[in-house]
């Protein structure tokens, strides 16, 4: 679904980003990208969706290819027509237009296709959207924008989600719900998703397959199971001692470059 190839980032033609990075999100599966702040997953979803150039951020060497077509050069309204959507971290939606309203913005995503705009299925996803249908997006609660964001995307019909840190300042039930609606559509509709998130122990509920990320670049991956089993894994994301000993601070754990562990 998609493929990033060797990738290197530049923002302002100075200062590098990325270096290197390579990463694939097979048809069909949830593959996660994890990270301290300042690795660069944010960025690795802008150089998806094209949206670098409008922070001063270009692309150099290497390819991204979506549905075995090079992304290069196409506006992201168009990636989103061919079936990209990148819901970005903040909860970006049209603070002064109602709920209904921020979803007939997102049809606009299908012009030109057959395919037609699917509100009763959002509202079925999250009831709480119906209930506020008519309601001024501004006023809704963080978890109810962030639902808001999410049924934008599905109203596009997206093959391929780009998700950044959907978590974020979110109460722990609104979490669940909005990684159980991550799942489902998922499992029910076919979607493949690139998620970015911090708490990595909600994305590894969900996820098949992760990648680590450091200083721009991809210092592990592997299959999610074996990932939960790594013992810095589990201290540096999950905060889990090894050998069963029980939880860690996060003051009391080196940091991993100190370690060396990562690329070794």
């Amino acid at each position: 679904m998609l493929t990033i190839e060797n990738i290197e980032v530049t923002y302002h033609h100075t200062l590098q980003a990325l270096r290197g990075l390579s990463l694939e999100v097979p048809e069909g599966k949830i593959v996660t990208l994890l990270g301290t702040n300042g690795a660069g997953k944010t960025t690795t979803l802008k150089a998806a969706s094209n949206l670098l150039q409008l922070e001063n951020g270009q692309i150099g060497d290497g390819r991204i290819i979506f549905r075995g077509q090079p992304t290069k050069g196409v506006p992201p309204d168009k990636l989103v027509q061919r079936g990209m959507f990148h819901v970005r971290e903040g909860r970006h939606i049209f603070t002064e237009m109602t709920v209904d309203d921020n979803l007939i913005a997102a049809s606009y995503a299908l012009d030109g296709s057959s395919r037609k705009p699917d509100y009763d299925k959002v509202y079925d996803f999250f009831p709480r959207l119906r209930e506020r249908r008519g309601q001024i997006a501004g006023y809704l609660s963080g978890g109810e924008q962030q639902m808001l964001a999410f049924g934008r995307a599905m109203i596009a019909q997206p093959r391929l989600i780009l998700m950044d840190e959907p978590s974020l300042g979110l109460a722990p039930k609104i979490v669940e719900e909005i990684f159980s609606t991550i799942k489902r559509l998922n499992e029910e509709d076919g979607a493949s998703i690139l998620l970015v998130e911090q708490n990595a122990g909600v994305a590894f509920q969900v996820a098949d397959y992760g990648y680590i990320m450091e200083s721009g670049q991809i210092v592990l991956e592997g299959p999610v199971a074996k990932l939960k089993e790594d013992p810095d894994i589990r201290s540096f994301y999950l905060g889990v001692a090894e050998r069963g000993t029980g939880r860690q601070s996060f003051r009391e754990v080196k940091h991993y470059k100190r370690r060396k562990r990562w690329l070794s």
